[in-house]
């Protein structure tokens, strides 16, 4: 095999199977909730989209360090991409801490905005107080992700995503319904054992950046961090900020499509939820393609190799859509039987069975979306992809609103916008790759020649 297949395999097959395994426990999580009042999943598909919208705004900031310290790895120069790594570890918390405050107290105000009813309010305020403390430790998540990656070792996030997932079921099952004498806590009971749940996984990565620095080639010592400049995070930020502005954009058309939802029923939310629950798992596995992708196509940049740099997105890509073909050929045969695991009420199964197979379809497209994304990223160019996703944020938006609000297609109208949005990025993303020239002149600024 070629050598950057390995590469990419080492740093792809690890953190798959961690995102697998999470992803996995959020679906055990949701079909818990689901099988008790469908009401649960509105609740969660209003509160996880727009914290998961300040979170991953937080990842994706961590992106420009990222394709730095990658390019640098690429150029031969570890020292300076010890000092990006460094400056990230030591800056990268002061948003994550503002985002507890704000969640922990501002929450009623984001949800009345998004238009969630009474009768789902409590719940969702409910569990996000709960899950706020998380972005206690979002921070040093992000930062040591990007060391992870870049060092081209990213194994013990199995481990990781096992242990964090082990405890979040069982104490979902525990605290959701009330087992082995604790209080029946329902939704409460599934924020908390997702917040122990990532405290407990957040202390064993701690153990393993002390166990096994070695092998992090690109982690700082501690002695470097204490002295990092924040000049080098300045940089990465700058970098960085096209990326987490696009990933809010992205979110924010999710947040607007879940608003409009909520003006249809209240049970749109939920369905629209349990037919996406599908891309969870496909994002899992293209999600982590794309973080090789970004890695692999930083140090191709680095080292000026084009061919190399082409290779890699095609190879990528060619797994990912694989990856969406099974999954729809799947879904397509079997339905029912994936939304059953969701709720048991027949009505709403019935309901969703074209909408779960829209979504599957869907994942093409996106695959494309965070494949070449990420190649674009790693060339350095995140400004493209940031307009991109101004111009998709806009068309989704427009295009929700006038199929549910003007030719009333209801739900459907939804799935129809999000599907042309997603494909016509897609189409546009890959013209911008194929025109990609090399060489380059400078590492740092790679995207803008």
């Amino acid at each position: 095999m070629v050598e950057y297949k390995k590469k990419l395999l080492r740093i792809f097959i690890p953190i798959m199977l961690s995102n697998l395994i999470s992803q996995i426990q959020m679906l055990i999580d949701r079909i818990f909730l689901g099988r008790m009042d469908i009401l649960y999943m509105s609740a969660v598909a209003n509160v996880m989209a727009p914290l998961w919208t300040t979170m991953s705004f937080v990842f994706a900031l961590s992106m420009g360090a990222s394709i730095l310290i990658s390019q640098s790895v690429g150029a031969g120069d570890l020292k300076k991409a010890k000092e990006y790594a460094a400056s990230m570890i030591k800056f990268h918390n002061v948003i994550p801490v503002v985002l507890f405050f704000f969640w922990t107290f501002g929450s009623p105000l984001m949800f009345r905005i998004m238009g969630v009813s009474e009768t789902v309010m409590d719940l969702c305020v409910s569990y996000t107080r709960i899950y706020a403390p998380v972005f206690l430790i979002l921070g040093l998540g992000a930062s040591y992700s990007v060391v992870f990656q870049t060092s081209n070792y990213t194994k013990p996030l199995v481990a990781y995503g096992l242990i964090r997932s082990l405890v979040n079921i069982f104490l979902d099952y525990v605290l959701i319904f009330g087992k082995f004498g604790f209080p029946r806590m329902e939704i409460k009971g599934a924020a908390l054992g997702t917040t122990i749940a990532e405290f407990v996984g957040a202390v064993y990565l701690f153990y393993v950046t002390i166990a096994k620095r070695k092998k992090f080639f690109t982690s700082p010592d501690l002695k470097t961090i204490l002295q990092a400049k924040v000049v080098p995070y300045i940089r990465s930020i700058k970098l960085g900020v096209n990326s987490a502005l696009e990933d809010l954009l992205w979110n924010v058309g999710n947040l607007c499509v879940i608003r409009i939802l909520n003006s249809i029923d209240e049970q749109a939310a939920g369905i629209y939820s349990i037919a996406f629950s599908v891309e969870m798992i496909v994002v899992v596995i293209i999600g982590a393609l794309g973080a090789g992708t970004l890695t692999l196509t930083g140090e191709a940049t680095g080292a000026r190799d084009r061919k190399l740099y082409r290779s890699i997105v095609k190879t990528a890509m060619t797994w990912a859509c694989g990856t969406a073909a099974v999954v729809f050929v799947f879904i397509a045969i079997f339905p029912r039987l994936t939304l059953s695991l969701f709720t048991t009420d027949k009505a709403i199964i019935e309901m969703s069975v074209l909408f779960i197979i829209m979504a599957a379809g869907n994942q093409f497209g996106k695959a494309g979306n965070i494949i070449i994304g990420n190649g674009i990223r790693g060339f350095g160019d995140t400004r493209w992809m940031l307009l991109t996703q101004i111009f998709g944020t806009v068309e989704v938006i427009a295009l929700a609103a006038l199929f549910v609000f003007v030719f009333k297609w209801g739900i459907l109208g939804v799935f129809i916008a999000v599907i042309y949005d997603e494909a016509f990025r897609a189409v546009i993303n890959s013209i911008r790759f194929l025109r990609i020239k090399f060489p380059v002149t400078e590492v740092s600024a790679a995207g803008e020649n």
